[in-house]
């Protein structure tokens, strides 16, 4: 079956919606600006497609300089395939950010990365080792394997790695993943492993993965064991408290909470959905318990809003908060 390319959008629509991004994303955006964007977006239908792709994009370069990202983003008005993702290299090494690219994780490795998905998209897909790997929404992986091992390279996002047997090799090889902030080795048949702000959260279901801080492989700090889960970052690992939420049931497509934090809750529903998702200060300390369909993250919203008694502003479709109900 031949892959459907995205639909065409005229250059001009393209170049609006950059403009939009940087105003509304790399620059504080007053409430003049966001009432004159509210209209842009529900001008013409053109202008919520071209809004979508140009989103996902920002994505990528999040904490980037709003100068940078202007010039960089300007780079990639035709189609934002794999193919044009490449122009943004030759654009960046032009503005005098060598230090920027320097780091071992930026926003271009996972533009290029082998594997992504979208906003609000979950995939899965098989190694030729036979390990499952399941993306979450927004993530980004690469693999390279050799004679020695296996390794995942995590470059945004949050993977469930279910491991294969390795057959094509005796023994098997040893299964590494790495992020940020630094490499972990599987002895467990199925585990999980997240990219968050404040470090990198690993979970396993059986057996224990071994975790190595740091930028180069040091001495192993500490393992996470089945039906545990630990955070760890370059300088160390820590336990984490119970939020409430079960960290592996996006794997099912569904988001399950237990006495959870809204405000906490409304920030898990936000990977989900493009634009900004907000729950208000007011109602933030609020619960919610239960399963919820990812599939529909509006109708997650409307039931959330019906049991707590919520209000769901939609100023537009990608702009939208969680307010108390008058």
């Amino acid at each position: 079956m031949s892959r459907r390319e995205p639909q065409a959008l005229d250059p001009a629509i393209v170049e609006q919606a950059i403009q939009w991004l940087v105003r509304v994303r790399f620059n504080q955006a007053d409430e003049q600006t966001q009432r004159s964007f509210e209209h842009w977006l529900q001008q013409r239908p053109e202008h919520g497609l071209a809004w979508q792709r140009v989103e996902t994009l920002g994505d990528d370069f999040e904490g980037v300089p709003a100068q940078l990202a202007r010039q960089t983003l300007a780079g990639s008005r035709q189609g934002m395939r794999r193919r044009e993702s490449l122009k943004l290299l030759g654009v960046l090494a032009t503005v005098g950010t060598a230090a920027w690219l320097g780091r071992d994780y930026t926003p271009v490795p996972a533009m290029l990365a082998q594997q992504r998905s979208s906003t609000g998209e979950r995939r899965r897909f098989q190694l030729d080792d036979g390990s499952l790997v399941q993306l979450n929404s927004d993530s980004a992986v690469d693999s390279e394997f050799d004679a020695q091992r296996r390794l995942i390279i995590l470059r945004r996002g949050e993977i469930i790695v279910s491991v294969g047997a390795d057959q094509r090799s005796h023994p098997a090889r040893p299964l590494w993943v790495q992020s940020r902030d630094g490499l972990m080795q599987a002895h467990s048949s199925r585990f999980l492993v997240r990219e968050r702000d404040d470090g990198t959260l690993v979970a396993a279901q059986e057996g224990s993965v071994t975790l190595f801080p740091g930028a180069r492989q040091t001495p192993a700090s500490r393992s996470v064991q089945a039906g545990d889960q630990l955070l760890f970052t370059s300088t160390g690992v820590r336990t984490l408290s119970d939020t409430g939420l079960d960290p592996w049931s996006w794997g099912d497509g569904v988001i399950s909470a237990r006495n959870m934090r809204l405000g906490d809750f409304i920030a898990e529903l936000s990977r989900y959905r493009p634009g900004v998702l907000r729950c208000a200060e007011e109602v933030a300390d609020r619960r919610v318990s239960g399963t919820f369909q990812l599939a529909d993250n509006d109708q997650v919203l409307a039931l959330i809003a019906q049991s707590l008694h919520l209000h769901v502003d939609y100023r537009t479709r990608y702009w939208v908060t969680v307010t108390a109900a008058s």
